[in-house]
């Protein structure tokens, strides 16, 4: 790519609509802001369960295909053009949840060489030069085979990225706070029986939540970003139904619908805080200046 914006952002997930639920405000914000946004995606999720019954009739290959058309509608909803499929469309299979036989799959990603996939990884990598790595942390935020190999695969190539003068600047995985957690259910607690759905999720079904004091970065959406989160979010209708501040997956149980994402910087230097938490409110700070900069612990 020729003309690259000063600032590279570039986002590894494993499934369609894993990146608008993590990420969406982020994404959105530094889209408008002019920034180069890049998502790579490792799987087109052939293995998902399908809500809308007028849709439940997609499977495998179908679904694949299907949730690739919501992909580019999300990424028109947040304003980023630069998507990808690791290695191609259909390059790595979906593995299904951890413990299915799918796991098995030599196609899958679960079984994929961590390393040659990372390989194609780096090949994004050298291309678009991105300065800030977001992905998952070692478990993948809560345990999904896909989700774990694509933090692995992100972490290796971050690594071969560095051996071949590439570096990456920072990385960040994602987070939500447990106090805002805590808080954020209490609040659905109380507008359940206004809403749709019958139950909430638990606190535990929510990906990433660990102790305040890990957090070190937020990113506060204003009014747009937030909107074309939920919009990003509702154009993975086979996957995710929106209402208002809450969603819900196939198992139906609401969760809230945070507006402002939480990342632990886990690489690279980092840059001065501000706010009440004295947290990074801009995944770039530090990057440049050399001013203020920790290293992250």
């Amino acid at each position: 790519m020729t003309d690259m914006p000063a600032r590279r952002l570039l986002l590894v997930h494993a499934h369609p609509d894993d990146e608008s639920i993590n990420n969406g405000v982020t994404m959105a914000r530094y889209a408008a802001e002019g920034a180069h946004v890049t998502l790579v995606t490792c799987t087109l999720g052939e293995r998902g369960e399908v809500i809308p019954p007028e849709l439940a009739h997609l499977t495998g290959a179908a679904l694949g295909g299907h949730r690739r058309e919501e992909l580019a509608a999300a990424m028109r909803a947040l304003g980023v053009d630069d998507f990808r499929l690791l290695g191609g469309p259909g390059r790595f299979a979906d593995s299904g949840m951890m413990g299915l036989p799918d796991n098995d799959d030599p196609g899958c990603l679960w079984q994929a060489d961590v390393d040659r996939a990372a390989g194609l990884l780096v090949e994004v990598i050298r291309e678009v030069r991105p300065q800030v790595l977001v992905t998952y942390d070692p478990n993948g935020g809560y345990g999904h085979p896909d989700h774990i190999q694509a933090h692995r695969i992100a972490t290796r190539a971050v690594e071969l990225a560095a051996e071949a003068g590439c570096p990456v600047d920072k990385v960040y995985w994602n987070r939500v706070p447990r106090t805002v957690a805590e808080e954020a259910f209490a609040r659905l607690g109380e507008a359940l029986p206004g809403l749709p759905f019958e139950r909430a999720a638990d606190i535990e079904d929510v990906p990433g939540v660990v102790d305040d004091e890990r957090i070190t970065t937020e990113i506060r959406g204003e009014g747009f970003a937030q909107a074309a989160k939920a919009a990003a979010m509702r154009a993975h209708a086979t996957q995710i139904t929106v209402d208002g501040s809450c969603f819900v997956l196939s198992n139906e149980l609401a969760q809230p619908l945070f507006t402002t994402e939480y990342y632990e910087l886990v690489r690279g230097g980092r840059g001065p805080g501000d706010g009440e938490h004295g947290r990074e409110s801009d995944l770039f700070a530090g990057i440049g200046n050399g001013d203020g900069i920790e290293e992250a612990s």
